[in-house]
């Protein structure tokens, strides 16, 4: 079975590259040891590598096309909760885009806010409230994040977690189904499959 091309590339070629320089990019940081950095305090340096992961999940992610409003309509990455991420990924996709869509990152304190949104990062700070917001997903094509326990075995799409001081992904694949979102093949090998409950 042939791996799908993103569904917003400026063309075959670019898709292609693009794909393989992300997949060279998640491969290095899934075998990356967070506490290797000495001179940057742990925490700054794991969520500067969370933050590559969201823009590195939209070249292996393709959304249906009812999931962009307009053909000009930006790819909108969304953190829910508090904000860990500082400065990083802004810094990240400023001056990137995905396709020949501008990226936009938009914070939300609450998930009813969030009209627009292709990406969302649901902050540990949202752990009480994780079932009602990960139930007011449902049938959005929207990519759900997190990293708290059991995020991907209440239907959220991928989850963060570091095993022996490395950073590694669940995938719920048939959460993304319900998504209708379209997770290439090498991005799944990279992960640990989970079903949900």
């Amino acid at each position: 079975m042939s791996t799908p091309t993103p569904a917003l590339s400026a063309s075959r070629s670019r898709g292609t590259w693009a794909r393989l320089a992300a997949l060279s990019a998640l491969a290095a940081f899934i075998t990356l040891d967070l506490g290797a950095a000495e001179a940057r305090p742990k925490l700054t340096r794991e969520y500067d590598l969370k933050a590559a992961f969201l823009f590195n999940f939209a070249q292996f992610v393709e959304w249906p096309p009812e999931a962009f409003p307009e053909a000009s309509s930006p790819f909108i990455m969304c953190i829910l909760g508090e904000d860990p991420f500082g400065k990083s990924l802004d810094e990240i996709v400023a001056r990137e885009a995905i396709g020949n869509r501008k990226i936009v990152v938009r914070r939300h304190r609450d998930v009813q806010e969030i009209s627009t949104c292709h990406i969302l990062y649901v902050s540990a700070s949202e752990t009480p409230r994780l079932n009602q917001i990960l139930a007011s997903l449902d049938g959005r094509h929207i990519l759900s994040v997190g990293e708290t326990d059991l995020f991907t075995t209440q239907n959220g799409i991928i989850q963060f977690l570091i095993v022996e001081n490395r950073l590694r992904l669940r995938i719920n694949v048939e959460a993304a189904r319900m998504a209708k979102l379209s997770i290439s093949s090498q991005l799944l090998r990279q992960a640990q499959i989970v079903r949900a409950k």
